[in-house]
């Protein structure tokens, strides 16, 4: 799932190991998320985008990872 994590994180200044502190996973977590391998749960999507004080939508291109699932289930 595309998100934006590391760009906020760094225009926040934050290590990966700062930001994971902050919302209590390892370091290895948020580095998956970073690299688009790992999916945050709600819970977390939510703690990161208070961090950021942006929305869950907006961390998480929700608009934009949906239109790809639909392109998606458009061709099968």
């Amino acid at each position: 799932m595309k998100n934006k994590v590391k760009a906020y994180r760094k225009a926040a200044g934050l290590t990966q190991v700062q930001l994971a502190k902050m919302v209590h996973v390892s370091a290895r977590t948020i580095i998956s998320i970073e690299k688009e391998q790992y999916s945050p749960s709600l819970m977390l999507a939510y703690r990161l985008a208070q961090i950021f004080k942006i929305s869950v939508e907006t961390l998480c291109c929700l608009e934009e990872n949906k239109q790809l699932e639909d392109k998606e289930y458009e061709s099968l």
